[in-house]
C-alpha cells in the first residue's frame, strides 16, 4: 500500500501541527497532495481507468476547497502551505 501509518503520521508531522493531529487543514491539504500525485501517477500508466480518474477529479476538488477556506480565513498560511507544496492555482 503506498500510504501507510507512518507516512501519513510524517505527513501530519510536517505540515499539520502534530502528528496526531489531522484535523488541520494544513495536514489535510498537504495528505490530499500526496494522494493526488499517487494517482497522477497511476494515471499515466493507466490511461483507460475511469474510476481512478473520478476519484482524482474529487480529490483535487476537495484540496480546492480547503486552500480556498485557508485563503479566507488566514492568507499567510495559505500563502506558505502554496509555497511548500509546490501548488499553484
Amino acid at each position: 500500500m503506498y500510504l501507510t501509518k507512518e507516512k501519513k503520521e510524517e505527513i501530519f508531522k510536517k505540515y499539520g501541527k502534530s502528528k496526531t493531529n489531522t484535523g488541520s487543514t494544513e495536514g489535510q491539504i498537504a495528505l490530499f497532495s500526496f494522494r493526488i500525485d499517487h494517482l497522477s501517477s497511476h494515471l499515466k500508466e493507466n490511461r483507460k481507468d475511469f474510476n481512478t480518474e473520478r476519484s482524482l477529479v474529487r480529490l483535487v476538488g476537495k484540496r480546492r476547497n480547503l486552500l480556498d477556506y485557508l485563503k479566507s480565513k488566514d492568507i499567510e498560511r495559505y500563502r506558505t502551505i502554496i509555497k511548500e507544496l509546490g501548488i499553484r492555482k
